[in-house]
């Protein structure tokens, strides 16, 4: 019976009590390193092997994966791991008892993004392995991936349908591709260690600092977007000190380290799927194990990330008493349209779409950092998170807060400003400071200024 009722209460964005909270240290960092251990990591270290080598370009990522990471832990995880909370719960303090609607449309956005694209190189890899296992002809790879993008999907339904405890299942069992990709990393840098350690940047800039900064930037926005995912997983443990060493060094450590793959496929061999270059590296048995790797590892983020945008999803009124299996769809169902229609195009741009994460949550975290130590010291009301329109302190005005709507803003113009997402021109000091610092800081800034001279004087809020 209590285990029943655990179960109920992690498919809900009411507040989990201490006693539904049972992720310990090694089950959150299993979870999230699971999640954070997806074919991504490749596109990712593609992108900053178009303007480092290979060990240039591994610092600037890890160093950007820490600092993204940091952000986003000190955002969303203090009110989440307090309150038993997801993160849209807890940019209510910031955004009001309304305004929380774009955080919550930001978080879905994303992680449908995301999903679209780990379902597609899932459906990509599966297609590959079927030929190389001579299963299927040239010609049906084409129609092969909007069919395993829907098998894919139901296969992620099915697994969520019990809740927090599909994710811990599926980590306890996918969390081994971890351990495979840092094998395959491994046979390219020892077999193309001499290819690697000459190997010039196709995009590269004649300014080092512009190409270093950029690789801090990739890594940054990479990390931020995990804003989405983290309240809903971090919210089953007890408390801050079981999650902290599990956020940094399960979420934050996995994306660099793996990225590392696509910074050195791209560098020596031209292509950054381990699941095409393995065949090359290691023959036909390698290229078989790289792609049930690739297969493995995408669907273990996708499930965290529906399940995710799912709890999210409850905070709307008007779907906060649907059925779970209603908002899993809800949730899965774009990315099914996604890889039916418009495959090709959408992971064709994912490099404009990695930068705009930066453009929304570096901002958004600016502004709850700001909020959460400077503004109210720490201090969260959990009823007020919750609580209906009128009886909210955070009602603001008509639900909507002006100076995070402010500090998105102006947030948001700093980063455009700074870096172009489409072509990625940029202006100083880009070069000095990246993106997606200054816009997080910008951000916070104009909404602590408004807070100070608007927002309090007019006894709004709850400060």
């Amino acid at each position: 019976m209590a285990e029943d009722i655990l179960i109920e209460a992690d498919k809900s964005a009411w507040p989990l009590l201490r006693a539904e909270r049972t992720w310990g240290p090694w089950k959150l960092g299993i979870s999230l390193a699971t999640a954070a251990a997806a074919t991504w990591c490749y596109i990712i270290g593609e992108y900053v092997g178009y303007y480092l080598g290979f060990k240039a370009g591994f610092l600037a990522l890890f160093a950007g994966s820490m600092i993204g990471m940091l952000i986003v832990a000190l955002a969303a995880v203090p009110v989440s791991i307090r309150f038993g909370v997801d993160s849209i719960a807890s940019s209510k303090p910031q955004f009001g008892s309304r305004g929380w609607v774009l955080p919550a449309a930001m978080q879905f956005v994303s992680i449908v993004g995301w999903n679209s694209l780990l379902l597609i190189f899932f459906a990509k890899s599966t297609a590959q392995l079927l030929l190389a296992l001579g299963l299927t002809g040239e010609t049906a790879g084409g129609a092969l991936v909007p069919v395993t993008v829907l098998l894919a999907s139901v296969l992620v339904f099915l697994f969520l349908l019990k809740g927090s405890s599909g994710v811990d299942r599926v980590a306890k069992i996918l969390v081994a591709h971890v351990f495979v990709g840092m094998w395959m990393l491994y046979i390219l840098v020892s077999q193309r260690w001499e290819d690697l350690s000459t190997a010039v940047p196709a995009y590269a800039s004649e300014s080092a600092q512009w190409n270093f900064t950029t690789g801090v930037e990739i890594g940054i926005v990479s990390l931020l977007s995990w804003w989405p995912y983290i309240g809903a997983m971090v919210r089953m443990a007890p408390n801050g000190r079981t999650a902290a060493l599990p956020i940094m060094l399960g979420m934050g450590v996995p994306v660099p380290v793996l990225s590392a793959i696509g910074i050195a496929g791209i560098l020596v061999l031209q292509v950054s799927d381990p699941a095409e270059w393995m065949r090359t590296v290691g023959g036909p048995v390698y290229g078989v194990i790289a792609l049930l790797f690739v297969a493995a590892a995408n669907l273990g983020t996708a499930v965290a990330g529906v399940y995710a945008s799912s709890i999210g999803l409850r905070h709307v009124p008007a779907l906060s008493k649907l059925s779970w299996p209603i908002l899993l769809l809800i949730s899965i169902a774009p990315v099914g349209v996604v890889g039916l229609l418009i495959p090709e195009l959408f992971f064709a741009n994912f490099g404009t779409f990695l930068a705009f994460i930066g453009v929304g949550f570096a901002p958004l975290c600016g502004i709850q950092i700001a909020d959460y130590y400077l503004l109210r010291k720490r201090r969260i009301s959990a009823r007020g998170l919750f609580a209906g329109d009128a009886a909210s302190p955070y009602r603001f005005w008509g639900g909507f807060n002006i100076a995070s709507l402010a500090g998105m803003a102006a947030g948001v113009g700093t980063y455009l400003y700074l870096l172009d997402p489409i072509s990625y021109a940029s202006h100083s000091p880009f070069d000095y400071t990246t993106a997606a610092l200054p816009t997080a800081f910008v951000g916070g800034l104009v909404h602590v200024v408004v807070t100070v001279l608007v927002v309090k004087p007019a006894g709004k809020g709850g400060y």
